[in-house]
């Protein structure tokens, strides 16, 4: 799905037989409004407001993508016609509201991450991936894997129906081939041991305690590349990130960020 396909059927969604309320307001009117934002964050959305001004024939001037704002703060202007501001004007919010709470969070991280790469999951809401993917690299992260069609990572229900993590790995070099990059999912240091004997190129060190951690670190380093997921948020982040590992995957921040609330204020008409 592109993303002028997205917004469609977005708007569809919101709107399958029209605004039929705005129809009867603003069907003759032009209008200036403003989106003004009710907490702070990090802007994230110059890619969408650029395609509903195409879409519809908006002047839409906004921050850039990244830039700091405060709890007041104008984040965008809009002029078009009232009744295509009106009746985009929740749909245009809930995805900038979504990818600003993304950002924000993200660049969270990334500022106590003590240059240790910050990378996102699979953790996405369907359909909107691109997008949230999007939010996280405004917000100075990095993406994971867009999809399951990208790179091999054996993870547990894999492991479970091979037998073993050898079991597992030896499977997909029989069926892709000796040189497919594969990534382990670990849970226990036993694991780590016998990923280790494979030739792996990462390990992912899942669900672990910091003093498991520490010493799956000690056992992994210089053998393969380390990612350290599972459980992390800005309380234990400091700690995971004095182990080094070579990148930290989170979930939370696609999967729980909070939307920034933003309301959008028509200013002016005619």
């Amino acid at each position: 799905m592109t993303l002028r396909e997205f917004i469609i059927e977005a708007i569809n969604e919101d709107a399958p037989f029209g605004d039929i309320t705005s129809l009867c307001i603003a069907k003759d009117r032009y209008v200036e409004g403003v989106i003004v934002a009710k907490e702070s964050g990090i802007f994230a959305g110059r890619l969408i407001l650029d395609e509903f001004s195409e879409l519809f024939n908006f002047k839409i001037e906004s921050l850039g993508d990244g830039e700091e704002f405060k709890e007041g703060d104008t984040i965008a202007n809009v002029k078009g016609a009232g009744y295509d501001v009106l009746m985009c004007e929740r749909t245009l919010l809930n995805i900038l509201s979504r990818l600003c709470g993304i950002a924000t969070i993200t660049r969270e991280f990334v500022k106590n991450s003590s240059g240790v790469p910050i990378y996102d999951t699979r953790k996405t809401t369907p359909l909107m991936r691109f997008l949230e993917k999007y939010a996280v690299r405004v917000g100075g992260g990095y993406n994971h894997r867009m999809s399951l069609s990208e790179i091999v990572m054996i993870k547990d229900n894999h492991k479970r129906l091979a037998g073993s993590v050898s079991d597992a790995v030896n499977m997909v070099r029989k069926t892709l081939g000796e040189h497919a990059i594969i990534e382990v999912e670990v849970e226990n240091l036993e694991e780590l041991e016998e990923a280790l004997t494979l030739n792996v190129d990462w390990v992912l060190l899942d669900n672990m305690d910091v003093e498991t951690l520490r010493k799956a670190m000690s056992i992994a380093k210089g053998k393969v590349k380390v990612e350290i997921s599972g459980g992390v948020n800005l309380d234990n982040l400091s700690e995971i990130v004095k182990l080094k590992p070579d990148r930290v995957s989170v979930g939370f921040i696609t999967k729980g960020a909070k939307p920034i609330d933003m309301s959008l204020e028509i200013v002016k008409w005619w």
